[in-house]
């Protein structure tokens, strides 16, 4: 099983990985534009750091990039920010694809 959400989406991802608890793990998370500076994303089980994705761009004028570092620090959860990309990735969504596509194959979800 592998979970994935896009904003709003990522939040809810975040809270369903929550809800499943600790023996009941996604093989994969990816979390795109995470909507920390609108809601109360829950933090990524420690188990799962290295199976999440986290995504952002560096120019996202509505969820800005220092909430979302704000919301990883405590974490030390990695972030793979995108240069001078916004929030909907115009112009750049091949490489979101592929990004998620390689994190899936690793992960082997």
């Amino acid at each position: 099983m592998a979970l994935a959400g896009f904003s709003f989406g990522a939040f809810v991802t975040s809270h369903v990985v929550q809800a499943l608890g600790e023996a009941r793990l996604p093989q994969a998370v990816v979390l795109v534009g995470t909507a920390a500076s609108r809601f109360e994303v829950a933090p990524v089980p420690q188990a799962l750091h290295e199976r999440c994705l986290v995504v952002h761009g560096e120019q996202d004028d509505t969820v800005p990039l220092a909430s979302v570092m704000d919301w990883a620090r405590p974490q030390s959860l990695p972030i793979t920010v995108i240069p001078g990309v916004e929030h909907f990735f115009h112009g750049q969504l091949p490489l979101l694809k592929s990004l998620v596509i390689r994190h899936l194959k690793a992960s082997g979800a």
